[in-house]
C-alpha cells in the first residue's frame, strides 16, 4: 500500500512537472522586443491548458490554449521604446518575466569575422571593457550548435551589456549596437548567431542548396574540417531557425572567406539564402553584409571574384554592403583587427536606410558604366554625393587594357562622380580594373570618405 502511495505521489509530481509552462531561451529575463510591432510570446505546456500573458507596458492580458502538440503562442503589440517591464504568464504555474525593454532588435551572423571577441584578441574590445556598461545594450550569444533538422530552441540567455557579457560576444555586432543606440537613444538587443570558418551553405535551409542542382554540386565541393560543419542546413537548423518565432528589425552578416573557391555560385545561394530568411520569418528583412577584406589567398584572384559575387549580391532590394578594404592592416591576417570600423559602417546602413536619419554617407561608390573617348577611358560611379577623389599622387591597383587583354598600370584623374582613365601603352582601351586581386588596396574613395569598392568591367576570363 505505501508503496502504491507513493507512486501515485510520484506520477502527480511528473504530471506537475510536465504541465509547467516552459518558454525557449529567447523569451526570458532581460530580452529586448522590437517596438512599435507586433511579437510573439511562445512556449509549451500540457496540452489544452489555458495560459494567460499579462504585459506590463499596457496593463493588458490575452489568453491561448495550448495545442494537443504542447505548443503555444499568442501575439501581443508594443509600443514606443522604453521600459523596463514585467510579463506575466500563468497556467498551472506562472512565471514573471523581468527586465524587459522595448527598443530594435538585430541579428548578428556569418563566420570569424563577425564571431571574434574579447578572447580572439581584438583590442578595441579591450579598451572598450572600462565604458561599456550600458543597460539599453542586452546581447545574447548563441553557442556553436548543429541539427539534422529545424530546432524550436536554442541555447543562451539575454544579459545586459557589460565588462563581462560583452567579453564572448561579437566585436562587430557590439560597434554596430552601440552606435544604434547611441544614436536613437532606444534599447537595442543584438542576437549573435556565428561560427568562425563556416560556409554560406550550412546558413542556408538544406533545400535552398539541394533543390538547385548547381547549388548542390557547389556545395560538394566543400573540404570536411575539424572545426565547423560543411554540410547544407546544419547551423541553420540550430542557430537560426529557433529564433524565426521573434521578432527582429533585420540582420548584419560578414561571411564570404570560406566560399572563395565557389565564387561562381556564391550569388545565387547568397541571394537564396537571404530570401530564406525573410521568408521564415514573413518580413521583408534588411539584410546589411560585409564585403570580405584584402588576404593573401593560395590562388590568384579567388578573393576578387568572390567579392564581385558579394556586389552582385547588392541588386537584391533591402541589401547593402559595406566595403571594408581600407581597414585593412596585414593582407596575411585573414581578421582585420578594426571591428569598430566595420560595425559603425553597417549601423549607418541601418541608420541611413531604415531610421532616417541623415547628414553622412552610407553607401560606398560602386562602378555604374564606362565609355571610351579616343585613348581615354570614362567611368561614371553611383553612390558620390559630390565627388570622388584619389588619397595620393596616383590611383594604385588600377589598371586598363585593350583587345589583346593585356593589363597596365593606369593614370587617373577626377571629374565629381566621374574617373578619366588611361594609359600611354593602351592606345584603345577596352577595359578597366580596379582593385581586382586577392591582396589589392586601392586608394580611392568619395570625398565623404568611403573606399570605392572593387570591380571591373570586362567578363573577360579570369586566371585563378
Amino acid at each position: 500500500m505505501k508503496k502504491l502511495l507513493l507512486y501515485s505521489i510520484a506520477l502527480l509530481f511528473s504530471a506537475a512537472l510536465h504541465a509547467a509552462i516552459r518558454l525557449p531561451a529567447l523569451v526570458g529575463n532581460n530580452m529586448v522586443l522590437q517596438q512599435n510591432d507586433s511579437v510573439t510570446i511562445w512556449g509549451w505546456a500540457n496540452p489544452s491548458e489555458k495560459i494567460t500573458v499579462f504585459t506590463g507596458w499596457d496593463n493588458k492580458t490575452a489568453t491561448v490554449t495550448t495545442s494537443g502538440d504542447a505548443k503555444w503562442a499568442l501575439k501581443v503589440r508594443t509600443p514606443a521604446a522604453g521600459g523596463p517591464y514585467e510579463i506575466r504568464l500563468k497556467g498551472d504555474n506562472e512565471i514573471v518575466l523581468k527586465n524587459i525593454l522595448i527598443g530594435e532588435v538585430w541579428l548578428c551572423s556569418g563566420q570569424s569575422n563577425m564571431e571574434f571577441s574579447y578572447y580572439n584578441d581584438i583590442r578595441q574590445i579591450k579598451e572598450e571593457l572600462p565604458v561599456c556598461n550600458n543597460n539599453n545594450i542586452r546581447l545574447f550569444n548563441i553557442p556553436k550548435t548543429t541539427a539534422l533538422y529545424p530546432q524550436d530552441n536554442c541555447e543562451g540567455s539575454w544579459q545586459v551589456c557589460d565588462s563581462n557579457s560583452l567579453k564572448p560576444f561579437s566585436a562587430v555586432g557590439y560597434f554596430f549596437g552601440k552606435k544604434l543606440q547611441q544614436t536613437l537613444g532606444v534599447p537595442v538587443g543584438l542576437i549573435n548567431a556565428s561560427w568562425g570558418g563556416t560556409p554560406a551553405e550550412v546558413w542556408a535551409p538544406e533545400h535552398i542548396v539541394t533543390d538547385k542542382p548547381e547549388l548542390s554540386a557547389a556545395a560538394a565541393k566543400l573540404v570536411p574540417a575539424a572545426w565547423w560543419p560543411h554540410k547544407p542546413g546544419y547551423a541553420y537548423n540550430a542557430m537560426i531557425a529557433p529564433l524565426t518565432n521573434f521578432n527582429i528589425k533585420g540582420v548584419i552578416w560578414y561571411q564570404g572567406e570560406a566560399n572563395v573557391n565557389t565564387a561562381e555560385t556564391y550569388t545565387p545561394l547568397f541571394t537564396s539564402m537571404i530570401q530564406s530568411w525573410r521568408d521564415v520569418w514573413h518580413k521583408q528583412l534588411p539584410f546589411y553584409y560585409v564585403q570580405i577584406a584584402p588576404f593573401n589567398y593560395d590562388k590568384e584572384n579567388k578573393a576578387a571574384l568572390l567579392r564581385e559575387a558579394q556586389a552582385r549580391s547588392s541588386a537584391l532590394p533591402g541589401t547593402g554592403m559595406v566595403v571594408v578594404s581600407d581597414v585593412t592592416e596585414n593582407v596575411k591576417d585573414i581578421h582585420p583587427q578594426d571591428k569598430r570600423t566595420v560595425g559603425n559602417r553597417l549601423a549607418n546602413w541601418a541608420l541611413g536606410e531604415n531610421y532616417g536619419k541623415t547628414g553622412f554617407a552610407w553607401k560606398s561608390p560602386a562602378f555604374k558604366d564606362m565609355s571610351i573617348s579616343k585613348n581615354k577611358a570614362i567611368l561614371h560611379f553611383s553612390n558620390v554625393p559630390t565627388s570622388l577623389k584619389i588619397n595620393g599622387k596616383a590611383p594604385v591597383s588600377l589598371y586598363i587594357a585593350g583587345a589583346d587583354h593585356v593589363f597596365y598600370e593606369a593614370s587617373a584623374k577626377v571629374e565629381k562622380d566621374a574617373l578619366i582613365v588611361w594609359s600611354n601603352k593602351v592606345e584603345k582601351p577596352e577595359a578597366v580594373r580596379y582593385s581586382f586581386s586577392n591582396t589589392a588596396i586601392g586608394n580611392i574613395f568619395s570625398a565623404e570618405g568611403l573606399p570605392l569598392g572593387a570591380f571591373r568591367t570586362d567578363d573577360w576570363p579570369v586566371g585563378q
